[in-house]
């Protein structure tokens, strides 16, 4: 029987932005299910998500993907964190998402996020000067040539890895300001595009230490005329892709408007210093939505409008952000409203 090194990933208690925590387990393999993965243990009280009097914590696997960084039959594997008497542990957002996306199942809701991030060599971003700045923005974004992006190399890597760990990525890009670049994952359901979003900002930090360069998810990472850094947030259910949908996307925009502050509440830490209604942001004190506006909370693509059905984009959240409780939100927001209203 063959050995497999399948690497347990989890999310940890780290406040106000949880970090990825990972180790390595070796089973007998191959693996085929996820049901053949032990749970395991770890030391709670080195993750902030245990006191050393009572430490241990568990990890139950959810999903895996095959682990490009090693290859052969090795995994990569993500987890829910459980306290060591099998209830759900605090830090463990996916939880509440797995219930709604049961009862919601018919809802049929698919999530496609942008991932934006930065990478930066030391204190300072990809290709930045030791002293001063680059050029204003403006030549960067979806550029081309040593003098306008920075990290091709690894940004190439990424893509490959995250392919052929099976992951749904559907594209990527340089962004606007110099050492800033975005990848897209979905779409897919809300589970789906959460673990494969984490799985993917693990890919992105492992390969990044091949480099020596650090990726931050930091939304405003240089202060100043620079963009901030996103995780915009496409969705749409059953309904809004059918005929009439454009309908339906109004009236969850509506509903959306009166949970503004819940949801800025879970869409990441420090976004105030992103959205301040400069750089293609809606101030984080107001809510608009309007059709292709990058300005708005709520962008509706032109797309969508023309054919009177689609999805929406919502804007708000950070690059830092939690998608299980991004995707918890919306769903929420939308959908189980919508039930509580009929």
């Amino acid at each position: 029987m063959d050995k497999v090194k399948a690497e347990y990933i989890w999310i940890d208690g780290h406040t106000p932005t949880s970090k990825l925590r990972s180790k390595t387990k070796v089973v007998d393999g191959p693996i085929e299910s996820v049901s053949e993965l032990p749970d395991w243990g770890f030391d709670g009280s080195s993750t902030q998500q245990a006191d050393g009097s009572d430490s241990d914590c568990l990890l139950r696997p959810v999903s895996f993907f095959p682990d490009p960084t090693r290859g052969k039959n090795d995994i990569l594997v993500m987890c829910e964190v459980f306290n060591a008497d099998g209830t759900v542990h605090k830090s463990n957002t996916r939880a509440a998402l797995r219930k709604l996306s049961e009862k919601l199942s018919n809802e049929e809701c698919w999530f496609g996020i942008e991932q934006e991030y930065t990478f930066f060599d030391g204190i300072k971003p990809l290709g930045w000067p030791d002293n001063g700045f680059p050029a204003p923005q403006g030549g960067y974004y979806c550029g081309v040539g040593s003098d306008e992006v920075y990290g091709r190399d690894i940004v190439e890597d990424h893509l490959e890895a995250c392919l052929l760990a099976g992951l749904e990525i559907s594209g990527i890009n340089a962004e606007v300001m110099p050492g800033q670049w975005e990848f897209q994952v979905g779409p897919v359901g809300p589970l789906a595009v959460s673990d494969q979003l984490w799985v993917a900002r693990w890919l992105l930090y492992r390969i990044g230490e091949d480099y020596g360069v650090s990726a931050t998810l930091d939304p405003k990472p240089v202060k100043g005329d620079w963009n901030g850094a996103g995780a915009h947030t496409n969705f749409s259910t059953k309904a809004m892709r059918e005929e009439g949908g454009l309908k339906v996307i109004e009236e969850a925009c509506e509903r959306l408007s009166k949970k503004h502050s819940e949801h800025i509440a879970v869409y990441g830490s420090n976004n105030e210093e992103r959205l301040t209604g400069l750089h293609e942001t809606c101030s984080i004190n107001d809510f608009r939505y309007g059709v292709s506006d990058r300005g708005a909370s709520i962008r509706i693509p032109m797309a969508t409008a023309n054919d009177g059905c689609g999805y929406l984009e919502d804007r708000r959240p950070s690059a830092n952000m939690d998608p299980y409780e991004v995707c918890f939100a919306l769903m929420d927001t939308i959908c189980e409203k919508k039930m509580a209203e009929v």
